[in-house]
């Protein structure tokens, strides 16, 4: 009778730890995510900023383009 009451000992102790060890596997995993979902926003934020006009034409006059003063012209290909 007390071997089988050890045995079920160790075998509440041995779930508890299991237990014990996947929550804080959880709660690592969930600060992850929330890690990559800043990033996330963080890089998304920047990509719009990058993507808006002012910030292209500083960039290009930067490298010396400059923006053209005559608006582009429809070419038309007659067969």
């Amino acid at each position: 009778m007390l071997l089988f009451l050890s045995f079920l000992a160790i075998i509440m102790i041995a779930s508890s730890h299991n237990a014990e060890s996947k929550v804080h596997e959880i709660a690592r995993l969930n600060n992850e995510v929330r890690e990559l979902r800043t990033q996330f926003v963080d890089g998304k934020t920047e990509l719009m900023r990058l993507k808006m006009e002012s910030s292209i034409i500083k960039k290009m006059t930067q490298k010396g383009l400059k923006r053209p003063t005559q608006p582009p012209r429809k070419i038309i290909v007659k067969n």
